[in-house]
């Protein structure tokens, strides 16, 4: 099994909070990998929210590539951190430029409709990704508004420490970090939790041995992006995606669509008309575990969600101004220690776990609940 930990606070926080978490669990993941997720950006990140920022992994040729392909399509820089090492520790590749560098966008963006953007942004990345993979030079993770995704090889502490990590430039508000390269398929970042797409970032703990039907389901509905699938994994965040951006439904419907309602289960609730019209809709997506999902929406809302077969440990807890999602009671307590325990939570399959960006309180919904009217 891996380890994963999620933090939401109303004030910027090191990444290394986060990594630092992990560590605490470090019985629960084999120290191969790890993934970050970072919005709610601090520094001169934070001075434009609108401009997107490309995270990655360029060598010196891919770097040179990358300023080309972004001059040719109207990007200008406006603000990077660039890490450039020479000796990785041990179990870790040496590469070139980790990379996040933020970058004002064309002048026609000005009367371009906001879906005609998103499409841009979510393209551009998938280039990028697809040229580098043919050269080996480039890798893309995200590239959107106010994230910064960072994926590597090695012992999550180490790496973090190696990177240097604890920069102004990446204290963010909203962190999401698992520790553990994939295992499943060949070694590859692009394996490596979370997975992000148009402001969508989920990972994972667990299998998913529905994947193949649930890939291609998805890949059949022509939505850019909905592409890679280096992990079994990646189709949680594309599920959750296409649950909010192509379905227009809430937080509190993902479990109805991956996990459905049993028909004796759904008879006399409050929405099973429109339940069992979902459930057939989105019946290529129903997964099977066991699996704990912890994920972040465009709007800054944290969740965690489990399924039926509840084998994979989750637990969210905090106080008003942070809270935490993570793995392991040891992983919270490490990181918001001054917290009432008493009001730790861990979600059942049937619960959604979640805290809204205002970082107030924790919100539990179950499935056999009304869904909201609005969100």
């Amino acid at each position: 099994m891996c380890r994963l930990f999620a933090l939401t606070s109303t004030e910027p926080v090191s990444p290394m909070v986060a990594i630092n978490a992990l560590n605490v669990m470090k019985e629960g993941h084999d120290g191969s990998g790890v993934g970050l997720y970072l919005s709610g950006l601090s520094g001169p990140f934070a001075e434009h929210p609108e401009y997107p920022i490309l995270s990655g992994i360029f060598t010196e040729k891919g770097l040179k590539r990358l300023d080309g392909i972004m001059d040719d399509l109207g990007f200008r820089p406006f603000h990077s951190v660039s890490i450039i090492k020479s000796t990785p520790p041990a179990g870790t590749p040496r590469r070139g430029v980790y990379l996040a560098r933020a970058y004002e966008p064309p002048k026609a963006w000005a009367d371009m409709p906001e879906a005609e953007r998103t499409a841009q942004l979510v393209q551009t990345r998938v280039a990028i990704r697809q040229q580098g993979e043919a050269e080996r030079d480039m890798m893309a993770f995200s590239f959107w508004p106010g994230v910064v995704m960072i994926k590597e090889v090695g012992d999550p502490l180490t790496v973090g420490e190696y990177l240097g990590l604890d920069r102004p430039d990446l204290h963010a508000r909203r962190i999401l970090c698992q520790g553990r390269q994939n295992t499943n398929y060949a070694i590859n970042l692009y394996a490596c939790h979370p997975f992000f797409i148009e402001g969508v970032c989920t990972m994972t703990n667990g299998e998913n041995t529905a994947f193949i039907p649930i890939r291609e389901y998805l890949s059949s509905r022509n939505v850019p992006g909905y592409t890679g699938y280096q992990s079994d994994s990646e189709v949680f965040t594309h599920i959750m995606h296409f649950t909010h951006y192509k379905l227009g439904l809430p937080v509190e419907a993902y479990k109805h669509v991956i996990t459905p309602l049993s028909d004796a289960e759904m008879a006399g609730h409050p929405d099973h008309d429109m339940l069992a019209r979902l459930k057939v809709l989105c019946r290529k997506m129903i997964i099977d575990g066991p699996n704990c999902v912890i994920g972040c929406l465009p709007d800054g809302t944290m969740f965690m969600v489990q399924d039926r077969k509840k084998l994979r440990p989750g637990v969210v807890g905090g106080k008003p101004g942070m809270y935490a999602f993570s793995s392991e009671l040891c992983g919270l307590d490490a990181a918001i220690p001054d917290r009432d325990k008493t009001l730790d939570f861990q979600p059942m399959h049937l619960d959604t776990a979640y805290v809204r960006p205002e970082c107030q309180e924790v919100t539990i919904c179950s499935q056999l609940q009304a869904l909201p009217r609005q969100r």
